[in-house]
């Protein structure tokens, strides 16, 4: 079922979501190659509990160990930060997070460069960015969760990458995740009509070849089946008259 937050249950968010954006911006000022994932996850939960009465979403949420998700390389979504995983120069890290306030939750990804990046990699980061905006500017009364998929599909696969399917953004709010699913692909005017309230965590997952998926061993981390590179953007957006509001605007 499908919730629409009060603006009260909105301006929680947006606190929430300010923590997340800030605890992403701290991880882009300490990243740098030599550091461990686990070290970025111990900031981020130091980060994020600085913070009067905030707490991280992803611990223990179905079981998941750590406060961040990261994902090198070829991982797509889930990677479980370790003291063994040492970034190297020249990869990029998708770092996600999220924060609980006061019983509601904000969501956020950015996928970021670990010291210099081939324009290769560069370019893969920024139409990824933009299929997110472009996502976002789709996310108006009176569209529908496909034109959001359709907006996110044309930009991507239009730079000639794939888009990931079996992996989609949520719905957000008392729970994590919430209906309805945001798929990354689509067509206009299909799926749930947007309507004021609605809060929903538009994802992206873009790959350099094919979009599908396998899981590891460890059954948590999501990597690409033929080992091409992805990014990952992610924003907590809500449906408003005046059109959409990113609640975790960084």
């Amino acid at each position: 079922m499908i919730t629409l937050k009060s603006p009260r249950e909105i301006d929680i968010m947006g606190r929430a979501g300010r923590i997340v954006a800030g605890t992403l911006a701290r991880m882009r000022e300490v990243l740098r190659p030599g550091m461990s994932t686990e070290d970025l996850d111990s900031e981020a939960e130091r980060f994020i509990r600085s913070h009067d009465g905030a707490v991280p979403s992803f611990k223990g949420l179905y079981g998941f160990p750590k406060t961040l998700c990261t994902s090198i390389d070829e991982e797509i979504v889930h990677g479980i930060p370790s003291s063994n995983r040492v970034l190297e120069e020249g990869s990029i890290v998708s770092v996600d997070v999220g924060v609980q306030l006061e019983g509601l939750h904000a969501d956020s990804a950015m996928t970021l460069p670990v010291g210099r990046v081939t324009p290769e990699v560069e370019r893969l980061l920024r139409v990824t960015q933009e299929s997110l905006t472009a996502g976002i500017a789709a996310a108006r009364l009176g569209n529908h969760v496909g034109d959001i998929g359709y907006a996110v599909q044309k930009v991507a696969e239009g730079a000639g990458y794939g888009v990931v399917r079996e992996l989609v953004g949520h719905g957000i709010g008392t729970q994590f995740h919430e209906e309805p699913q945001v798929p990354n692909y689509g067509r206009p005017k299909r799926l749930a009509r947007l309507l004021e309230g609605m809060t929903l965590a538009i994802e992206p997952m873009i790959t350099m070849g094919s979009p599908t998926t396998r899981t590891l061993a460890d059954k948590w981390t999501v990597v690409t089946s033929d080992g091409s590179l992805s990014a990952h953007f992610e924003h907590t957006v809500v449906i408003t008259a005046q059109g959409p509001r990113i609640l975790t605007a960084h």
